[in-house]
């Protein structure tokens, strides 16, 4: 038990930081730099939309501002099976977009092959109805096409807390983590996945996405990454979004990313060979980080099983973890003491891990987000 508690530990302690001080030290032996120009070839803006009368005003208008020749700018925006007024939303709009109305809702998957098939832009740059982007935000992607070895590149998503989210230290310790991750990948070499809220690749590389697929802002990059060329990190390209917290709508989105995952390995198997040029990035960011959960439970039950009062003291500090994050999840006042958060936040992460994978098992594995 002994040796299964400290073998769990160590990938948990990789998993969550040793990956991170590895792509650091990469970076400071090798890095890959970047050759960015103000370039303006033609980009198509696609954007899969389902019910989103709430949010494609403000969309459109955002777009309509972005400073990006307008001659050289295409919007295409699926709306799929959508039955609020988001098709009539489109249809008053078609001076500046080109709305592709499917009748019958399959899926945001199908919705981007449609709306790609009637983009004409050299770049493709796929976003969310949600999100608001900066008026920069394709200027920076696009400036990065200038090295013909990038073949993608993923802008920023900024998670704005209001007032009343009180628990926000806890996500926004983790979301500086994540983004830390991925420069540092991207400085040496490749992300492993894209923010898709904002991202861009070359039109000839965009492989059609499977029916159903959850994650494309994953599929996609590494069908890219397959193809020889450079997925990169581009954090002056962003988009804003709100972070939601108190309705648990943070955590229905961890759940929908993660289940994620676990659907890529049955429908792209070939990201666990010795085909995806990026398996040990893969393997270290996305899958370790699915078996922590069970990781934990070994490393509790390995501490309660093991003689000597070092073991005993380990696990009562575990436990008392547990029980602050308990106590964070509970109490609204309580989460303000930031230990408390953030216990709170990496439970909150591993339970929707766990529930990813009970997804996975009982096929619920289709989710429009």
């Amino acid at each position: 038990m002994k040796l299964l508690f400290w073998l769990s530990l160590a990938l948990v302690a990789y998993a969550y930081v040793g990956y991170a001080v590895w792509l650091w030290l990469q970076v400071r032996l090798s890095r890959q730099s970047i050759r960015q120009e103000s370039i303006l070839p033609d980009v198509s803006i696609i954007i899969a939309a389902r019910n989103e009368e709430s949010n494609l005003p403000a969309k459109l208008e955002n777009l309509r501002l972005l400073n990006y020749p307008k001659d050289r700018l295409q919007i295409v925006v699926a709306s799929d099976g959508s039955t609020d007024e988001t098709e009539r939303i489109l249809r008053e709009h078609t001076s500046t977009v080109l709305p592709v109305i499917l009748n019958e809702s399959n899926g945001k998957a199908y919705a981007l092959n449609q709306a790609v098939r009637h983009a004409t832009g050299e770049i493709l740059v796929f976003q969310d109805a949600r999100q608001i982007v900066a008026l920069n935000a394709i200027s920076e992607l696009v400036s990065c096409f200038a090295d013909p070895e990038v073949g993608a590149v993923s802008g920023e998503l900024v998670l704005e807390a209001t007032s009343s989210t009180p628990s926000s230290d806890g996500l926004g310790l983790y979301w500086k983590i994540e983004k830390a991750v991925r420069k540092l990948e991207s400085a040496s070499g490749s992300v492993v996945g894209v923010t898709g809220a904002i991202y861009a690749i070359r039109r000839e590389l965009y492989t059609d996405i499977p029916s159903g697929t959850i994650l494309d802002d994953v599929f996609v990059p590494m069908h890219v990454a397959r193809m020889g060329k450079r997925v990169i990190f581009q954090p002056s390209a962003i988009a804003r979004d709100r972070l939601f917290i108190q309705s648990g709508k943070e955590f229905s989105r961890k759940v929908r990313t993660l289940t994620g995952n676990y659907q890529l390995l049955q429908i792209a198997p070939w990201l666990i060979s010795p085909a995806n040029p990026l398996l040990f990035r893969f393997i270290s960011h996305k899958l370790l980080r699915l078996i922590v959960p069970l990781l934990l439970i070994v490393m509790l039950v390995g501490a309660a099983l093991s003689k000597g009062s070092f073991y005993r003291g380990v696990f009562w500090v575990q436990v008392a973890f547990y029980v602050l994050a308990a106590l964070g999840g509970t109490s609204q006042s309580f989460r303000k003491f930031k230990p408390a958060a953030i216990a709170n936040t990496f439970v909150m992460l591993n339970v929707a891990a766990t529930l990813a994978f009970y997804n996975f098992l009982v096929g619920r594995n289709r989710v429009w987000i």
